[in-house]
């Protein structure tokens, strides 16, 4: 069976274990079915997220124009402290960013490599931590906006890590960690602001990822250097598909590329 079209992240289910679903413009595929089959990806071409034009992918699924112009690839996304909808005050597109920055926002303690501070609207709760290959996470505060929950994170990520090292995640070379001990040891540094929305008394989410064999050693699958690649799925974690040979490929960092997916 061959599946063609551009590569945006996997869309998950909540489930024992997870379930993984690559959607294209026409089809979709359940991720999960694959895994002991022979699966090969060829680098067809590139098309942006956003204008749909054949151009060279700069971040994010766009190209480099889009990328400096819409609101979705502005700062703020990935610096949540730096935004201002809820000051009235436009960046790239008002509109747009009083949609998504004004409405509930969780900041949260995640273990994928190590204990982490991170943001997410409320919707994407746990979305968010599946994508990061967490096997246990935790809400901290819920606040009304991106800002506060932007500077909540600011002021954790002196006391806590905020990146996840993506080889630890995919070793699976993880410890399990007490999250509401965490949370407790953590509560004083939240800004003044943002403390009435700590939440006292929810309790860790833990996440079963479908993976059969862990990499030992993993190495990135770089389509642009290695335009045709074929290996047995063994796991998926994260947004990342794990091979039998160590080979890991993420299909997030790789949004915007065409491919042909082949199953044998």
């Amino acid at each position: 069976m061959n599946y063609e079209g551009v590569l945006t992240k996997m869309q998950t289910e909540v489930g024992s274990p997870i379930q993984y679903y690559l959607i294209f413009e026409n089809d979709f595929l359940n991720v999960n079915q694959l895994l002991n089959k022979k699966v090969s990806i060829k680098f067809v071409g590139f098309k942006c997220l956003n204008c749909g034009l054949a151009k060279k992918i700069y971040r994010q699924g766009f190209c480099y124009d889009c990328f400096y112009e819409i609101p979705q690839a502005a700062d703020w996304i990935m610096r949540p402290e730096l935004s201002t909808a809820h000051l009235d005050k436009e960046d790239r597109d008002l509109e747009y960013e009083k949609k998504v920055q004004l409405q509930p926002h969780i900041v949260y303690l995640a273990n994928s490599s190590n204990v982490k501070v991170g943001v997410t609207r409320k919707t994407q709760v746990p979305t968010r931590w599946i994508d990061q290959g967490a096997h246990e996470a935790i809400e901290i505060v819920e606040v009304p906006n991106r800002y506060l929950a932007g500077i909540t994170e600011v002021a954790l990520k002196n006391h806590v890590g905020d990146k996840t090292n993506w080889r630890t995640m995919l070793k699976n070379d993880i410890q399990d960690e007490n999250l509401v001990d965490w949370r407790e040891k953590l509560k004083q540094f939240i800004p003044k602001e943002a403390a009435s929305y700590f939440l006292e008394s929810n309790t860790e989410t833990n996440l079963e990822f479908p993976v059969i064999q862990y990499p030992q050693k993993p190495k990135s699958l770089n389509l642009q250097k290695t335009p045709n690649y074929e290996g047995v799925l063994k796991g998926i974690k994260g947004q990342y598909l794990i091979f039998e040979d160590d080979t890991v490929f993420n299909v997030r960092s790789n949004e915007g590329n065409v491919v042909v997916i082949s199953v044998n």
